[in-house]
């Protein structure tokens, strides 16, 4: 039995230190959970300037506890307890000072058109790189229509091609009939949104690798343009067919673009770092292209409810364009105007 004996003794004393640790450190564990149930009901500032202070100072105090407690407490509901205090004091103390609602509206509102200027130079690469892909695709199209194919797989012309009639392409595709809310609004657009916002994110994504995939993405996008005006000049449909796709294009090609931007500004940061280390240039530069990426998606998701259902509302080529000038000045507005006092280098 001595053997049980020094177990006993061991255990008592493990306890009466138990004790006398939780006895020392109560009260600042009682006062750090007030502190932290006040702010989960009514916000930081239910605390006044000195309890804000107090507050992390209590909260350290409150993980050493913890720390301690782990290699002496046998109270697994004293452990219990001090972790779950301390998460919900690291959230406090370190969390947001600011709602889920109030942060969105800071980004749309301030981050992300600042950060859009700051990548000017970069949309107006990408757009090049757009223009002259998309007009080497037309040029060579229009030379000779069986070339279509070359620029534009089969799955991606959805039956459209040299054989293409021009009343195929006009009851068929530019002004084909209304499919009803649930095939356009729902089943289409979402297709397309996910569609758009993979080859953006590719875009955006691929900048990592010196920018050369993303250009490439770009020139392939523009191409595949320029094909298809081609194939609808050849049949007289030119301006129906800009039309047609410019009440969205507007929106999911700025998208594009922007997408492209992103990406272009991470390359830039890797291969010029200036006198950062790579790793610091593009960690600066990643918050801007970031938001750009993030806001991004927000285009492609209004460019598929437009091009799934509100293109075949409207059921001209005037009303079209119309529409399509009145998106291009709206996104101008906003993208110049809004956000005018953030510092539009990202910081």
């Amino acid at each position: 039995m001595p053997h049980s004996a020094a177990q006993n003794g061991k255990a008592g004393e493990l306890t009466l230190r138990s004790s006398e640790f939780r006895a020392a450190r109560e009260s600042g564990w009682r006062k750090l959970d007030d502190m932290v149930t006040r702010v989960e009901k009514g916000g930081i500032s239910v605390l006044s300037d000195t309890e804000s202070e107090e507050i992390a100072l209590l909260y350290r105090s409150a993980v050493s506890s913890l720390s301690v407690a782990r290699n002496i407490a046998l109270d697994r509901n004293l452990l219990l307890y001090l972790e779950n205090l301390t998460f919900r004091a690291y959230l406090v103390v370190y969390g947001p000072r600011t709602g889920m609602l109030r942060n969105m509206a800071e980004f749309f509102t301030r981050t992300w058109p600042a950060a859009v200027r700051s990548v000017w130079r970069q949309m107006i690469a990408a757009a090049l790189i757009l223009f002259v892909s998309a007009a080497a695709g037309y040029m060579i199209v229009r030379a000779d229509v069986n070339d279509f194919s070359l620029f534009v797989p089969e799955w991606a012309s959805q039956g459209r091609g040299p054989d293409s009639t021009r009343e195929e392409l006009l009851n068929d595709e530019i002004f084909a009939p209304w499919k009803g809310f649930t095939e356009m609004f729902v089943v289409f657009a979402n297709f397309l949104f996910r569609h758009n916002t993979m080859v953006g994110i590719l875009c955006f994504g691929l900048g990592f690798m010196l920018g050369v995939p993303t250009m490439i993405l770009i020139a392939m996008n523009g191409a595949t343009l320029g094909a298809f005006v081609a194939l609808h000049a050849d049949k007289g449909l030119a301006v129906d067919f800009i039309g047609w796709l410019s009440i969205h294009g507007v929106t999911e090609i700025s998208a594009i673009l922007l997408m492209g931007a992103a990406g272009l500004l991470l390359a830039q940061n890797i291969v010029f770092p200036g006198r950062l280390s790579r790793l610091e240039s593009l960690a600066r530069a990643g918050h801007r292209a970031a938001a750009v990426a993030v806001g991004s998606v927000v285009m492609f998701f209004i460019a598929g409810i437009i091009e799934g259902g509100f293109r075949q509302l409207i059921s001209n080529t005037a009303g079209r364009l119309a529409f399509a000038a009145v998106t291009g000045l709206l996104w101008v507005c906003y993208f110049t105007l809004a956000g005018g006092g953030a510092n539009d280098d990202g910081r």
